[in-house]
């Protein structure tokens, strides 16, 4: 089976092109065309460019919106890096369903459908409105052994490519990725360490809010880590696999499923940070369909940044995870792009343009 998830993976990524070059010129030449100075609503022009790109067409749509929250627990929550146990992951995974979450109150507002995915919770989930999607209840402890077998990151990576290409069935234009699981931001601090090639001080912070004693223990666990597995960066499976989490296995595999089916992937904070490091080892072209939204608290989030090529535009040091900062996104987006279609043109109001000087 492993072998075989490899083979499909192999060929799915073979079929991904970059984004569409002649549909971002025309959406910056209607940009320029607008009656506003060039260039006045910064990277938030850029962004509906880049959507322009990814869906081939400057007539962009971003009407039709999801937030997929995928959520797992860890196996390294024994060794005394957070503040609570593996319990909460399956309550909050619940209240995803119920709508009362943070990010359920946030999403509403942006007119946001949520999908809460469980592929790797360790308790009971009650909710129907979950989506079953579990590889196995919780990974290992990864200071005792591979977080996860390769077959079982496989399956997570197929997961979130295969919920993408559902979100596309449906109808949806933009997806927006949240994660819950106790315990990853050590998972996504040690794989974005390894994909880095940082330290454990650089990487670790205090997560969900850990004291100066915790935050020395987190730091030491990540170090042991990559002291066990040596995780070679160029092999973003056996990084996964060795010191990963499936919630990050499933947020790189919708990300490059982003990238095979031709649908923005709105990331969110540190987590879904570390997926798309691995996910661009995987394919180097899906930055060409990450949208980044906010620049999390958390240290290594502006390591990743820079190494992924893209800039956030909102500065809040948010560290909710769910997705909070990805759904902040939308209506920023909304009101962009109710300029770039309603707004008139000079040739509209019978004004001389503004050029581009640069």
């Amino acid at each position: 089976m492993e072998s075989l998830y490899r083979q499909q993976l192999d060929v799915m990524l073979r079929g991904v092109r970059t984004a569409d070059a002649a549909s971002m010129e025309q959406s910056r030449r209607h940009w320029d065309g607008i009656a506003k100075p060039i260039g006045g609503l910064g990277e938030m022009e850029e962004l509906i460019i880049k959507i322009a790109g990814i869906q081939r067409t400057p007539e962009v749509r971003i009407d039709k919106k999801a937030l997929v929250i995928f959520c797992a627990d860890n196996g390294v929550v024994e060794e005394g890096v957070t503040q609570t146990d593996s319990s909460v992951t399956a309550v909050v995974t619940d209240n995803f369903a119920k709508g009362i979450a943070s990010v359920n109150r946030m999403a509403a507002l942006a007119d946001t459908d949520v999908f809460p995915v469980d592929i790797g919770v360790s308790g009971e989930i009650h909710e129907t409105g979950v989506w079953d999607c579990k590889v196995a209840a919780g990974t290992e402890n990864f200071l005792k052994g591979p977080a996860m077998t390769a077959e079982q990151a496989l399956e997570a990576l197929h997961t979130g490519i295969r919920i993408a290409g559902q979100m596309k069935d449906m109808g949806y234009c933009l997806i927006a990725v949240g994660e819950m699981g106790i315990g990853n931001t050590t998972t996504s601090g040690a794989v974005a360490a390894a994909m880095l090639g940082l330290g454990a001080k650089a990487v670790a912070g205090r997560g969900a809010g850990l004291s100066t004693e915790g935050l020395a223990r987190k730091t030491e666990v990540i170090r042991q880590g990559l002291e066990i597995h040596h995780p070679d960066p160029e092999d973003p499976l056996a990084v996964l696999a060795c010191v990963g989490g499936f919630d990050i296995g499933g947020i790189c595999g919708l990300m490059l499923g982003g990238a095979i089916y031709g649908i923005p992937v709105v990331m969110d904070g540190m987590i879904s940070a570390s997926a798309a490091l691995l996910a661009k080892k995987f394919c180097p072209l899906v930055t060409d369909y990450l949208l980044a939204s906010h620049m999390g608290k958390e240290p290594v989030c502006r390591h990743a940044m820079q190494a992924l090529g893209l800039e956030p535009v909102i500065h809040a040091r948010m560290a909710l995870g769910e997705g909070t900062g990805a759904v902040m996104l939308f209506p920023l987006l909304e009101m962009t792009h109710a300029v770039y279609k309603e707004n008139p043109t000079f040739e509209d109001i019978h004004i001389v343009a503004y050029e581009r000087m640069e």
